[in-house]
């Protein structure tokens, strides 16, 4: 099996997969509380989760409020750094381009994501983005439990529209 930073190709799957489900809930959480339903989580090298959040930009009246950005805010609140060297950043959707700017400039090294955002994700500006934080992002892995994720949207947009 080829190996992957000290992991092999199974158990990183299984790994991604199980940190996406956590993120998942938080989406849920978002959810619940009538936000677009997106979660994410920032985990350190060593497996260990240092920041959460879902979406609350009604709650917080603010654009930024968007999940990655609190989950990257709290991570280096506890890391007490900017710098989110080796850490893995799984969110339920596909980043927008503000995020994923965020994402660069705090030296995140893996992108995990779920669904797709053909409206807003960053892929749609991926030739136009800053070449400076580029390197930074060393894998990206999308459509992790991606069907999940979707399904979720999908029931809160349709509500929405009820």
């Amino acid at each position: 099996m080829k190996k992957t930073n000290d992991l092999t190709v199974q158990q990183k799957s299984s790994r991604d997969d199980s940190f996406m489900k956590k993120a998942l809930r938080l989406a849920q959480k978002a959810f619940d509380a009538d936000e677009v339903p997106v979660g994410a989580l920032v985990v350190d090298q060593e497996g260990i989760i240092i920041g959460r959040g879902y979406n609350q930009v009604e709650k917080r009246n603010c654009q930024r409020a968007h999940a990655e950005q609190l989950a990257i805010q709290q991570a280096c609140a506890k890391r007490k750094d900017w710098r989110l060297d080796n850490c893995t950043l799984y969110v339920t959707l596909e980043p927008c381009k503000m995020c994923i700017g965020l994402i660069e400039i705090s030296r995140i090294k893996y992108l995990v994501y779920g669904a797709s955002s053909p409206l807003f994700g960053y892929q749609l500006d991926n030739e136009q983005g800053s070449q400076l934080y580029k390197k930074s992002i060393k894998a990206v892995r999308p459509g992790v439990l991606a069907d999940q994720a979707a399904a979720l949207l999908k029931q809160f947009f349709k509500r929405k529209r009820a």
